[in-house]
């Protein structure tokens, strides 16, 4: 019976991993989170008894408890801007799209060696990368979403540094570099100016910073910009052109362009395993520049020297790398790698199938043949390095010759495999995927005739519309030529205008369909077969691989992570409810060793992916579009006269047990912390002397300071009214302490109170406010003033849904059988001109519930026939927190219908399917205003 790998959230940190004791038997659960680290062969044990050996990553290993220590204490020492973010991206309970763990903990590293206290980074010592420039690398296993980490990593640079002008710490300009085309243009998201850039797509900045965001530059270049001509090159050519080689500035202002002014910028390396800086000292140096690794030797000197260049005329601030497989050549070899010794961040390959983030990878485990003499594993183990594959892979056949016995044996078992996957995948809009990995490009060539003639009796896998035939290094070749007429062109005066297709297209045409394969209505929907070169690009994404096969010598575990990654990502990321994780999904593998990957049997097929529908707005029905005002806040005018009804307040609860109260100190001394020295902290002695009095008056100049702007009267008499209020709420009964016991003694109850002052102050502006208004003004966004429901970007989902009448958004998705009912009724209403399901929408009022500050997401927005826009909420069993969020929504609707520009709004509450369409005609029957003025107005 197999039984699921994943064993963690993927929104929390890790608290179990799988420990394997003697070969054979399964692994074991520990209760703990694993340590940062690797797994090396050992090179004087055999290679059937090899099961590797772990090697730590010191540096992540210290860092990483300090970092929780940090979080947990609430991010000490950092500016204003980075907590806002911080609280942003933590607000787990209001964000649509919560980020997993790992991609927090990766930008609270980063974060942490820049801003936290320096008496807590003073342990550690991180390298900071070789060479002229300083380096920070992060280690994220493929698919767990590094991009986002590096949007948010930029979004907290930027906006700081609009923030922070004069902060050395913060940048405005940013330089990214790819390794090809494929990951460059998806890479795009990244520009603050991009339609569906992820800063939006991904909520990374709160709507109160977004305008300071747009203060910076992003710059995203292939790595081929980076090129040079040196001396000793210009020296070899035979063109009569003589000029030299460019100087640093000259080189700078080229390869920089708009942003060539930019000083202190940051650099950021995707795919950073190919940045690497060339050691002309190693004991291999001259074998490396001449065999398999001299095209990366080349490509890595070109990418750090060229970002040598920049740093003398530009100065990088930093520069931060990205790479699940931050590997370097040592200098032994190409079969020699060893980690990068700026890793600062680690979540890798198990950790990530562990947490369901990734397919979970089985591996090929034994046959019915004999296993191979040297390993004593299945043939189809490492397919390529069975004596006979491998004598017939290494010579230049033509593509009609017939394939090794071995290999038609493995394509019709991992075939047969796809095929019965196909079959459960039946509903699927697109098919699975198998990809083959090949050493050449005669191997690749025999293949695919292979398929064409169907010599591999796999039918389907033999249909011409569904093989992809893929040259990893014609692509990377067409890519520089197309990186080589860009800098043509910027030398000639053409700023970096788009060249002219290269061999007439093709490449570009290729790419296109690599870069979509599984993607329904792309050219690449239909392809099911996958034959490819070398290596398949870096920033291939597709989430159909559901087999590998692996023809092409491993030489490192390195390699086997890269081409194991490509079939990695996941087809559907919803949480199973009664989990709380990810469901498994599978790829099968054939002969790539990946020897130290935790792996179940090859028995069962990967399960197809659940049925997806994509909802979006349609042009079809945009007759049907609603748009509201964006307001971020509003504000208030009072009444001249304050008044606190206590019996309307609702009770606020302080729970101790989530109030710091003692902390323990030590000198900190060179080398660390004197431990003999320990002195604690009890804020219930500092506190004990506490007056109630300055409880009051603290919480009475908090909200004057809120109140003074709008106060249409004197400040003194303000401020009185507002002691006089405070005094009265802070001594009643509507702060209620957990345990009782806090109630019961003043001085303890005061301590707590004084310990959760922010809670009771907003508590109590809430209060004062919602009971004394007078009037509104809205504050709308600047930026998006008004948003609609053709700004929904498409999403994908396998909940169930139905297709819409009278809405823009073509489908209705469930989160009840209440809710069908209700959207049901919305389509058949005669009183009902359009409407929409709040989902995705972005529509979202901020409130206030016991002190903490919340989103609230209304279900539907009805358009009615009399013109009146109505927000109807769907709620049954009522919980606290729902009267405030009502209240808050109310005085959204009177804000918006005070300003008179949108028409008239209304909100109701729908407690019982029967009653909508009551709650629907009695708002219809009202009358709309006349006048519409501008939301400026």
């Amino acid at each position: 019976m197999n039984r699921s790998l994943i064993i963690n959230s993927p929104y929390t940190e890790p608290d179990s991993h799988w420990t394997f004791t003697e070969e054979g038997v399964p692994p074991t659960e520990t209760r703990e989170r694993r340590a940062a680290g690797y797994m090396v062969s050992n090179p004087n044990v055999p290679p059937h008894r090899d099961r590797g050996s772990f090697v730590p990553i010191p540096l992540v290993n210290e860092i990483r408890p300090l970092v929780a220590e940090w979080r947990e204490a609430g991010y000490s020492g950092v500016t204003a801007v980075t907590k806002a973010l911080l609280d942003h991206w933590n607000d787990a309970e209001q964000r649509e799209n919560r980020f997993f763990f790992c991609q927090l903990e990766a930008i609270e590293t980063l974060i942490w060696l820049a801003e936290a206290p320096q008496a807590e980074r003073f342990k550690i010592k991180a390298t900071a990368g070789s060479g002229e420039f300083s380096r920070l690398c992060c280690k994220l296993a493929t698919g767990t979403g590094k991009t986002v980490v590096m949007a948010m990593l930029i979004a907290w640079q930027a906006i700081n540094k609009a923030a922070r002008p004069d902060d050395a710490r913060f940048a405005k300009n940013f330089l990214i570099i790819a390794p090809g085309l494929t990951v460059r243009n998806r890479l795009s998201v990244l520009r603050f100016s991009e339609a569906k850039s992820y800063y939006e797509e991904f909520d990374i900045v709160p709507a109160s910073l977004r305008g300071k965001l747009a203060q910076g530059k992003v710059l995203i270049q292939n790595w081929h910009a980076l090129n040079w001509q040196s001396e000793e090159k210009i020296k070899k050519k035979k063109s009569v052109d003589k000029r030299g080689a460019k100087s640093d500035e000259a080189y700078a202002r080229e390869v920089l362009g708009d942003m060539a002014g930019a000083r202190d910028f940051v650099v950021i390396n995707d795919e950073a395993h190919h940045a690497w800086r060339f050691n002309e000292n190693a004991p291999d140096a001259a074998s490396l520049r001449r065999g398999e690794m001299k095209e990366s030797a080349e490509a890595a000197t070109i990418w750090v020297g060229g970002l040598d260049r920049l740093h003398r005329t530009r100065g990088i601030l930093q520069c931060f790398d990205f790479s699940a497989t931050p590997y370097a050549p040592s200098g032994r070899g190409a079969q020699d790698q060893k980690l990068f010794g700026w890793i600062v961040s680690d979540f890798g390959l198990n950790d990530a199938i562990e947490s369901g983030l990734v397919k979970t990878p089985r591996m090929v485990v034994g046959d019915d043949a004999v296993p191979d003499a040297r390993t004593y594993k299945s043939r189809l183990y490492h397919i390529y390095n069975d004596e006979e594959v491998k004598s017939d892979f290494n010579r230049k056949a033509e593509a009609h010759e017939a394939l090794p016995d071995l290999v038609m044996n493995a394509y019709m078992l991992l075939g047969a495999d796809w095929q019965r996957t196909k079959k459960e995948w039946s509903k699927s809009v697109t098919p699975p995927v198998m990809i083959t990995v090949a050493n050449r490009t005669e191997t690749a060539a025999r293949i695919k005739f292979a398929f064409d003639k169907k010599r591999i009796m796999i039918e389907p896998l033999c249909d011409p519309d569904g093989i992809l035939h893929i040259d990893s290094k014609a692509l990377s070749d067409a890519e520089a030529e197309e990186s080589d007429a860009w800098r043509n062109g910027a030398e000639s005066g053409e700023g970096g205008a788009a060249p002219k297709p290269t061999k007439k297209g093709q490449a570009a045409l290729l790419r296109e369909k690599v870069n979509t394969v599984g993607q329904e209505g792309k050219p690449g929907a239909r392809v099911q077969n996958v034959i490819s070169v070398g290596m398949l690009s870096e920033g291939w994404d597709a989430r159909t691989v559901t087999q590998i096969m692996g023809l092409r010598a491993f030489t490192s575990q390195l390699l086997c992570e890269q081409v194991i990654g490509r079939g990695l990502r996941r087809a559907s990321y919803e949480i199973n409810p009664k989990t709380n994780q990810f469901d498994a999904e599978y790829v099968n593998v054939f002969g790539v060793p990946f020897r130290y990957l935790p792996h179940e049997d090859s028995a069962g097929s990967p399960p197809p992916p659940p049925e997806k529908i994509t909802v979006q707005p349609v042009d079809e029905q945009k007759q049907f579009a609603i748009s509201w005002p964006n307001i971020i806040r509003i504000d208030r005018t009072h009444s001249r006269r304050l008044s606190l009804d206590l019996e309307r307040v609702k009770p606020l609860q302080l729970d101790t047990s989530r109030t710091v109260q003692i902390a323990a100190l030590a000198p900190e001394l060179p080398g660390g912390p004197d431990v003999s020295q320990i002195r604690d902290v009890d804020l219930e002695k500092l506190l004990k002397n506490q007056r109630r009095q300055t409880l009051i008056f603290k919480a009475a100049q908090e909200v004057y300071n809120e109140m003074k702007p709008n106060w249409p009267a004197s400040p003194a008499a303000l401020m009185a009214q507002l002691v006089q209020l405070a005094e009265r709420f802070i001594t009643s009964g509507r702060i209620d302490i957990v345990p009782a016991l806090f109630n019961q003694n003043e001085k303890r109850r005061q301590l707590v109170i004084t310990l959760n002052m922010a809670k009771v102050i907003r508590h109590f502006w809430q209060a004062v406010s919602f009971q004394n208004t007078e009037s509104f003004t809205p504050v709308f966004d600047e930026a998006h003033p008004i948003r609609a429901t053709g700004d929904m970007r498409a999403w994908r989902t396998g909940k169930p849904c139905q297709r819409t009448k009278k809405s823009h958004i073509n489908y209705c998705v469930f989160d009840s059988a209440w809710e069908a009912s209700e959207a049901s009724h919305l389509d058949r209403s005669s009183a009902v001109e359009a409407w929409v399901k709040n989902d995705h929408l972005g529509f979202e009022v901020l409130y206030v519930h016991n002190g903490v500050v919340k989103k609230y997401r209304p279900d539907f927005l009805i358009r009615l026939q009399s013109g009146a826009t109505l927000i109807l909420e769907v709620k049954g069993r009522k919980r606290e927190r729902d009267s405030t969020k009502h209240d808050y929504m109310r005085d959204w609707v009177e804000a918006v219908n005070q300003h008179g520009g949108f028409g008239r709004w209304c909100f109701d509450v729908s407690e019982m399917p029967a009653d909508v369409a009551d709650i629907i005609n009695r708002h219809n029957r009202e009358t709309p205003p006349v006048n519409q003025t501008s939301p400026s107005a």
